[in-house]
């Protein structure tokens, strides 16, 4: 029962020190793409092991202003001549791309903060302090919730402009092989596409994804979102859904809270 609060607290824990180094003062400067190479491996039999871009990009050290080379990981692709914001990771660490920057929901301050709670809510579980548990189970429920709704409010001041990408190719990634248990080997798909805004031109493979083969197709076109204030791109909008879910989450772990405090 401690396994997924444990598991959440430690992905959160290492993402909230990954946002602290990359973070700190001096540590985001402007870039140019130099040089894109598509990297893939397949195991023995065949299946794509590892497919990314070795992007390489030109940028000025904010300290010292030398001008300096980097070779950065990505599932994005970019284009020679495309600019770029990194974040550098200091002596021995790879800088990053804020381009490539993940649009989750939940922040890792909120991530470790709601599996430290599940953490202490089974504790007081097998103690038998039914009320603590509860309260604990409150707080997860008001810390997501606050989370979802703010994140839907912030997005939505961003004032995103659409930004039409057609779709050049299908990533497929095999994520399960065929077993006794499982029948056939199961996929799953990312479109990859090409964007232009304000004349420069993008590409990027999509996080957004589905198990069926059909569901991209190349040709099609599909939406992607510029952001103006942080100057990139995004594949996702604000979600009306995702603002309704978040203000009745928190709503119901308000109501939680109090009706723990009225039998305290």
């Amino acid at each position: 029962m401690y396994v997924p609060g444990i598991v959440i607290f430690l992905v959160g824990s290492g993402q909230v020190r990954t946002y602290l180094r990359l973070h700190r003062k001096n540590a985001v400067t402007g870039g140019t793409v130099t040089e894109c190479k598509r990297i893939i491996q397949k195991d023995k039999q065949g299946r794509v092991k590892f497919d990314y871009y070795n992007v390489t990009a030109e940028y000025r050290d904010p300290e010292t202003r030398r001008k300096c080379h980097a070779t950065v990981k990505s599932a994005a692709e970019f284009l020679p001549g495309q600019g770029v914001t990194m974040y550098l990771g200091g002596k021995g660490v790879e800088p990053v791309f804020a381009d490539a920057d993940d649009e989750s929901m939940f922040n890792p301050w909120v991530t470790m903060a709601c599996g430290a709670l599940l953490i202490l809510l089974v504790l007081f579980e097998e103690r038998g302090q039914e009320p603590a548990a509860m309260a604990c189970l409150s707080g997860v429920m008001i810390i997501g919730g606050a989370a979802m709704l703010l994140h839907s409010y912030l997005l939505k001041r961003r004032n995103l402009e659409p930004v039409e990408a057609v779709i050049t190719d299908v990533y497929k990634r095999q994520i399960s092989k065929e077993s006794k248990i499982i029948k056939g080997a199961r996929y799953t798909y990312y479109p990859i596409v090409r964007y232009t805004y304000e004349g420069r031109e993008g590409m990027r493979r999509c996080d957004v994804n589905a198990s069926r083969e059909d569901a991209f197709k190349k040709g099609e076109t599909m939406t992607l979102y510029y952001d103006p204030t942080r100057q990139m791109i995004l594949e996702k909008k604000a979600s009306t859904l995702a603002m309704a879910g978040g203000a009745v989450i928190l709503a119901a772990g308000i109501l939680a809270g109090v009706s723990i405090l009225s039998v305290l």
